[in-house]
């Protein structure tokens, strides 16, 4: 092991414990998105007490610190905020605020982000700097990313990265994958309209119960069979709605679900499609249609450079046993408005309980809290090998 990278795991161990201590005290006070108003102070107020100048949003949700100096610049990503749901557990760091939990890891995100400054903080001679971003609302539509991107936070970044922790991966191992990680995740309303009538007379008027049953059960498929057939793509609608009585045909039928997706060009070009399909399914039934596309995050494609620096990274700190091929998901993750703008990639951190197996945005939600020390060893070597590779390419 050289040096630098005994100095970043002595100093990943030494700092561990005093981030497993904030991770509980923001798990025990969890808070949605956009009002993360008491995470952020403790956030802030950790970095200055590491001798760090941290920057709050004027809205006072979010937060950004740089460590080093230098024209080179890249970027790393926690997020923030809480998910609405009541927490089921008997820890002594368990949420104290009814209805909400930090049921996806956000609280170990900040807690190894803050860490990873630390880290940085106390090493000499770093070849650039390192932007800590502390972002709100990553769970809202449009999130955090959003308003973060057009306040200029990763503006002069080279590139950025993020950890989401993974339950199912064990401890102590980081998941990588090239290429998509995460997927779109819109959300279409479609609503049929026509003048009703009764149900012994289709023929007289536009049977929307039949045409809608030809959106949902056609519209998937149609869209599949217009993308390369070895992509992924799901369309599923979870609300259909519309009619009060068997013998009536209803005036109006609304249905509701996502299409979620990993190939960004696609993606681009969905609600166009969508339109399309569904205008020529109904229209020649005689139903006129109203279609609210809303758009989600674009789907996670990492980059290689990016995902080549943790590998090295988690084989200096961990070894090579502990380099895991991450899972494709098709939830969201609004990191991906960064992607629009700059190289990046979110890497998965193993975290899986030693004794039960648990599932994000569950109100069981737990990590084994040893995954903080290896993100923040791994994390700040990452950040040293990417400030490495773009100063070669600047």
């Amino acid at each position: 092991m050289d040096p630098r990278t005994a100095s970043i795991v002595e100093s990943a161990r030494a700092i561990a414990p005093e981030m497993v201590a904030l991770r509980r005290e923001i798990h025990r006070n969890p808070e949605v998105g956009w009002r993360e108003h008491r995470t952020t102070r403790k956030v802030a107020e950790a970095l200055i007490e590491m001798g760090l100048d941290p920057h709050i949003r004027p809205a006072g949700t979010g937060l950004t610190v740089d460590i080093g100096s230098g024209d080179t610049a890249v970027g790393f990503r926690a997020d923030l905020d809480a998910l609405p749901i009541t927490e089921i557990s008997t820890a002594d760091y368990a949420s104290l605020v009814p209805g909400t939990m930090h049921a996806c890891g956000h609280d170990v995100h900040v807690a190894v982000a803050v860490g990873i400054a630390g880290v940085l903080a106390s090493q000499p001679d770093l070849p650039g700097r390192v932007r800590v971003i502390f972002q709100p609302a990553e769970e809202q539509i449009p999130g955090g990313a959003v308003a973060m991107s057009a306040e200029g936070a990763i503006d002069g970044l080279a590139s950025i990265a993020a950890f989401h922790v993974d339950p199912s991966l064990p401890m102590g191992h980081v998941g990588l994958r090239h290429g998509g990680i995460t997927g779109a995740a819109d959300k279409v309303i479609i609503r049929l309209k026509g003048p009703g009538g009764h149900t012994s007379r289709p023929h007289q008027t536009a049977d929307l119960i039949y045409a809608a049953g030809r959106v949902v059960t056609e519209l998937p498929q149609l869209l599949r069979y217009g993308a390369d057939p070895r992509e992924t793509m799901a369309v599923v609608f979870g609300r259909i709605a519309g009619g009060g009585a068997e013998n009536v045909i209803p005036t109006e039928v609304e249905m509701g679900g996502t299409i979620r997706l990993f190939n960004l060009d696609l993606w681009r070009e969905l609600p166009k499609l969508v339109e399309q399909h569904v205008h020529d399914l109904v229209t020649p039934l005689g139903a006129t249609l109203e279609i609210d596309y809303l758009r989600g995050s674009p789907p996670v494609v990492n980059d290689p450079g990016v995902v080549r620096a943790f590998d090295q990274a988690t084989r200096q700190v961990c070894g090579d046993a502990c380099v895991a091929v991450a899972h494709q998901s098709l939830g969201s993750e609004d990191f991906a408005w960064f992607l629009e703008a700059l190289p990046g990639a979110l890497i998965r951190l193993g975290a899986a309980l030693p004794d039960r197996t648990v599932d994000l945005h569950s109100a069981t939600f737990d990590v084994d809290e040893r995954c903080i020390e290896t993100g923040i060893g791994v994390g700040s070597a990452a950040m040293i090998n990417m400030l490495t590779a773009a100063a070669l390419t600047s």
